[in-house]
């Protein structure tokens, strides 16, 4: 399968600029996080991707609209490859104020507040990257699946800091990275 982390938020533009929490909650796309989309579902248009699996963060929504352009790719939101709560950029936003947002998505089964109460440890990060894992090994289309999501997920998955717009393939039943460096 193949992990696209989104492209750049206003969240990620301040804050790789000041170090500080700008206390943007739920950011959209800058004009370069669009542009980050559109390359990325051009490097991956050949891929065969049939399956789509995006976080409900607005960010992440918003570097999917390229790939529906892409013939037969379904898309499932799932919360639980959303980013560690750690930033104020994760506070993140009801499921119906989304569904309004993008009609095209199906938010009816996300709990109201699907986002984490207050910072995230790395073992529960770990511990949904598992679960996400084990999903995936279960599923005969992880080879067509591409998952668009965060740094702190990704690198729970596999231990590869990836900035915004990156892809990496990942294989679900590889290793579990090992020690992994939280500083972003």
């Amino acid at each position: 399968m193949f992990l696209l982390r989104h492209g750049q938020s206003f969240f990620n533009l301040h804050f790789t600029e000041t170090r500080r929490d700008p206390g943007i909650e739920d950011p959209e796309l800058t004009a370069l996080g669009h542009g980050q989309a559109r390359a990325a579902v051009e490097e991956l248009a050949g891929a065969g991707i049939t399956r789509v699996i995006v976080s409900p963060y607005v960010r992440a929504l918003q570097t999917v609209q390229p790939f529906l352009a892409l013939p037969g790719v379904t898309v499932e939101v799932m919360h639980e490859v959303r980013e560690r709560t750690a930033f104020t950029c994760d506070i993140g936003t009801a499921p119906a104020l989304l569904a309004a947002r993008f009609p095209q998505y199906e938010f009816g089964h996300l709990p109201e507040r699907w986002w984490h109460e207050e910072t995230e440890s790395e073992a529960e990060v770990v511990a949904r990257a598992d679960a996400f894992r084990a999903a995936m090994r279960q599923r005969d289309d992880e080879h067509t699946t591409l998952l668009v999501s965060h740094w702190g997920f990704i690198l729970a998955l596999t231990g590869i800091s990836v900035g915004n717009g990156e892809w990496v393939e990942f294989h679900p039943a590889g290793a579990r990275p090992g020690r992994m460096n939280w500083q972003h």
